[in-house]
């Protein structure tokens, strides 16, 4: 996850991630393979689930108002 991080933070020269710099973890889940860990970001990346991740960002009080 850190890698994943310094990627997007420091390393990406261009695209939708360092338009948005700096990234911060707010929500983390952990899977046992890559595989469910893939299939999860891509449901995540959706409608409902960009819904569901913005819920638990305000649940989580990461989100100020």
């Amino acid at each position: 996850m850190e890698q994943r991080l310094l990627s997007h933070n420091k390393l990406a020269t261009k695209g939708h991630t360092i338009k948005y710099r700096p990234w911060t973890i707010a929500f983390t889940e952990e899977f046992s393979t890559k595989k469910e860990a893939m299939r999860r970001e891509k449901s995540l990346k959706g409608g409902q689930g960009r819904e569901y991740i913005w819920k638990e960002i305000k649940n989580r009080g990461l989100l100020s108002a």
